[in-house]
């Protein structure tokens, strides 16, 4: 049985060591819409630890949210950890991760952020297989995250004998 009521990706929660740095970047450099900042959570119980799985006297300094295009919303944490921070995991890490931005032109998306001064890790990649038809490239926000570019404007191979298609952001009635 699935998730009873579940719709769909809500947002992506992330922590920054800057929430200035980050927001500068999510907005100016990708476009990202500010919509609310919540106040700092801090307690004196067990909260931390039991509701987030942090040491108990860790501190939310400050909550961003914003808008990303058609797709999710960002949570973005500012916290004063208790028990220090862990560097940024790598792909290859467990945890590791990263946010993949659909794009309409990957080399014209990929020229824009090297003339904004974002770290560009190599040249744009052809997929094969069900893939293929996509091509992606990553980079790095300022403080190591990292996204990812995605371009695959007539599709990718497995969509032909699909009964289902992965959720398409330039299309998301569909």
């Amino acid at each position: 049985m699935p998730l009873p009521g579940m719709r769909g990706s809500d947002h992506i929660g992330f922590t920054v060591p800057d929430l200035d740095q980050a927001e500068h970047f999510l907005v100016e450099i990708l476009g990202a819409v500010p919509v609310y900042t919540l106040a700092g959570k801090r307690a004196d119980d067990d909260f931390m630890s039991v509701q987030l799985g942090v040491h108990p006297r860790t501190e939310i300094t400050e909550i961003r949210f914003y808008r990303l295009g058609n797709g999710t919303n960002l949570e973005v944490f500012a916290y004063d950890s208790a028990d220090g921070q862990a560097s940024q995991p790598r792909n290859s890490d467990i945890g590791g991760h990263h946010l993949a931005l659909y794009v309409d032109d990957i080399d014209a998306a990929a020229d824009y952020l090297r003339a904004a001064g974002v770290e560009v890790m190599g040249r744009p990649v052809t997929s094969a297989g069900a893939s293929a038809g996509q091509r992606w490239l990553y980079f790095r926000s300022p403080w190591g995250m990292q996204f990812e570019l995605v371009s695959f404007p007539d599709g990718k191979a497995y969509e032909a004998g699909a009964e289902t298609l992965l959720w398409h952001p330039a299309r998301p009635a569909e």
